[in-house]
């Protein structure tokens, strides 16, 4: 059984695959031109995975990454995509969340798409701000209830959450004990209650916000309980859940910003684990990922839990045989500036 790495990165969808889960080599890098903020492998249909580009919408390959495709091709639909999310329950369903901030669905795998509008009925939403002058507030993650397609999550960049229970016709605004500046939602796939959360740390920072860079709810979003108070780092992005064992949780977490980064050097970055469903928190990698390297993408092997694979954002990748405990470094470098990674099998 061959192993595959689908890699969104600053030049495109790079396609790596092995046939151990351990000797990757690079093959094709499509979509060149944009930047591929989030890539979706179709589940069941390894050889199709759908890449969100950052100015041209949401594309389509059906050949590993062969060749590609706009499915939406002449029709209205997302532009400055930031994230692709599938339906768990229909793989047909597709959303995208936009910059600016906006959420779009298509029933037909991309080819067509409708804006749901009800987003911008929510009081706050016109009024978010980005502090950045070349980034404007959009929807960084999107998350489906896997027990109910018709309850969704979006997460506004410093915007907090927004949820609806209805398709997404109608939302309100998830805001009670959380940071405002959500960068990724995980669902537990036996609990869908439960859910953990990582975020950038905006409000943390200035002391408006009671936790770091984690959170977890067990009431579908109502109420937050911030987590891994035991680490300094105020910044995550890449949060995994293992969809075997939805006990297990990773992220990578951070001090600063990347903007800080770029200026000042090591993020005094960690790979942290959680075996409870994110009610407590571990350090793993010590002495192996290194630490000026904030772990930009993670995936859990599901048809082999105990594999998980790491990335850093120069595509550095690593990868554990138990679940997290000890790490080896791959002879392999995901070109192009990664931003996520997804794992299929064929």
């Amino acid at each position: 059984m061959e192993t595959i790495l689908y890699a969104g990165t600053d030049k495109g969808v790079v396609v790596m695959r092995s046939p151990d889960g351990r000797s990757f080599e690079v093959g094709n890098q499509g979509i060149k031109d944009w930047s591929i903020p989030e890539v979706q492998v179709v589940p069941g249909e390894p050889n199709k995975v759908l890449a969100g580009t950052r100015g041209d919408g949401v594309w389509l390959s059906e050949d590993f990454g062969e060749s590609w495709k706009k499915p939406s091709y002449g029709k209205r639909g997302p532009g400055k995509v930031r994230c692709v999310t599938i339906d768990p329950s229909d793989s047909n369903r597709v959303y995208a969340g936009t910059e600016p901030i906006d959420v779009f669905v298509s029933e037909d795998q991309a080819k067509s798409w409708v804006r749901l509008e009800g987003v911008w009925d929510v009081p706050s939403v016109p009024s978010v701000w980005y502090p950045m002058a070349t980034v404007e507030p959009h929807t960084r993650d999107i998350a489906v209830d896997p027990s109910d397609p018709n309850t969704i999550y979006a997460a506004l960049q410093v915007g907090y959450i927004i949820k609806s229970t209805d398709g997404g016709e109608t939302w309100k605004l998830l805001n009670n004990n959380l940071d405002c500046d959500v960068h990724t939602m995980v669902i537990d796939p036996t609990n869908s209650r439960h859910m953990v959360i990582a975020t950038g740390g905006y409000d943390s920072r200035p002391g408006r916000a009671p936790g770091r860079a984690l959170y977890k709810t067990e009431d579908g979003g109502e109420s937050w309980t911030p987590v891994g108070m035991n680490f300094e780092q105020e910044y995550s992005v890449p949060v995994e859940m293992s969809q075997k064992n939805p006990n297990v949780v990773f992220a990578g977490l951070a001090i600063g910003t990347p903007p800080e980064w770029q200026r000042n050097g090591t993020p005094s970055a960690l790979l942290v684990r959680s075996k409870d469903g994110g009610a407590t928190w571990d350090r793993v990698g010590e002495g192996k990922l290194p630490v000026s390297a904030f772990t930009d993408a993670i995936a859990i092997d599901d048809q082999n839990p105990d594999r998980v694979y790491a990335a850093s954002r120069s595509g550095t990748l690593f990868i554990s045989e138990d679940g997290g405990d000890t790490w080896d470094g791959l002879d392999v470098k995901i070109p192009g500036g990664l931003a996520n990674m997804k794992l299929a099998h064929a």
